[in-house]
């Protein structure tokens, strides 16, 4: 699909570069699991059915975890003339508009291609921005369906689910321990696992966290009011520290999916190893381009 956002050079080259890498460790670590054990055939099997599942279904497991429905222009007739604004603008099909009835104030978009993507926002968003704010929002939303950023990224978390199913596997006995030379094979391929996981982890989420910043940029470009959006994330985010904590803890599964992270409070690997880029950069990086493109702020 063609669109009026602008392609992101240095998108495409960490795409291509973290493919490159994930695809070098997938290689090896299927290699090694053939040359130990019977059982890489039965994880990769299994591993490839989830990948499936979560690409050909991710619209609709991600609108039922967040209690999400879609919406008629009848029923939201300003959201969705958002939305009909700036897939004009951006020349691309209009994707599927759905509302989740959430105080947690975010949105993300899902689908496996733009044909079937969704854009989703939650009530407690709609109640905190304004038009402009929103639209900034929208135009994000809209830029990752345009990079097809749901089904890159889902491709790109492939190595993790295996390396961490195969890891489970191993730890609970299923590859079984009949004697010494079993149990050393058996701890050696759930280490192997657990260092392709971490790696493909930490890859995955610098990608993502580019990802993001690419997303503001395109938004902003698109809309030509980078102080719209960089409101929009402040808000966002000083908001989303008041929900409690319960509701956070339940919300950062989501987090990849997310405009702005849910977090909650106190030390936590999401914190280390974020889907998201840290609020400052992001807000630097909007000011940055207000200031190329002689935004009044």
């Amino acid at each position: 699909m063609k669109s009026r956002f602008k392609p992101d050079r240095g998108l495409t080259s960490r795409m291509v570069v973290t493919s490159f890498l994930l695809g070098l460790l997938y290689v090896g670590f299927v290699a090694l699991l053939i040359a130990l054990t019977k059982s890489a055939v039965l994880a990769v099997v299994i591993a490839g059915g989830m990948l499936f599942a979560q690409y050909w279904f991710s619209d609709r497991i991600a609108l039922y975890a967040m209690r999400g429905r879609v919406v008629s222009p009848e029923e939201a007739p300003e959201l969705h003339g958002a939305i009909d604004r700036l897939c004009a603008l951006a020349d691309m099909p209009k994707p599927k508009v759905a509302i989740a009835d959430v105080d947690l104030p975010n949105a993300f978009a899902t689908g496996r291609n733009p044909d079937k993507a969704v854009v989703c926002v939650t009530t407690g968003v709609l109640r905190r921005l304004d038009a402009d704010e929103l639209e900034g929002v929208l135009a994000h939303e809209l830029s990752h369906v345009a990079h097809r950023d749901v089904a890159v990224m889902t491709i790109a978390s492939f190595l993790g689910v295996l390396a961490g199913l195969v890891t489970r596997f191993g730890l609970y006995g299923g590859f079984g321990r009949r004697d010494q030379n079993t149990a050393v094979v058996v701890l050696t391929v759930v280490l192997v696992s657990a260092a392709v996981y971490a790696i493909s982890f930490l890859l995955t989420r610098a990608l993502s966290r580019y990802r993001e910043l690419a997303a503001d940029r395109a938004a902003a470009m698109l809309t030509g009011r980078p102080s719209a959006l960089a409101s929009a994330l402040t808000k966002i985010s000083g908001d989303i520290a008041r929900i409690p904590s319960r509701d956070l803890r339940q919300a950062e599964a989501f987090n990849a999916f997310f405009f702005a992270p849910a977090r909650s409070g106190g030390f936590s690997l999401s914190s280390l190893f974020s889907t998201h880029p840290p609020l400052d950069q992001r807000l630097d990086r909007l000011g940055a381009i207000a200031r190329e493109l002689g935004e009044q702020v």
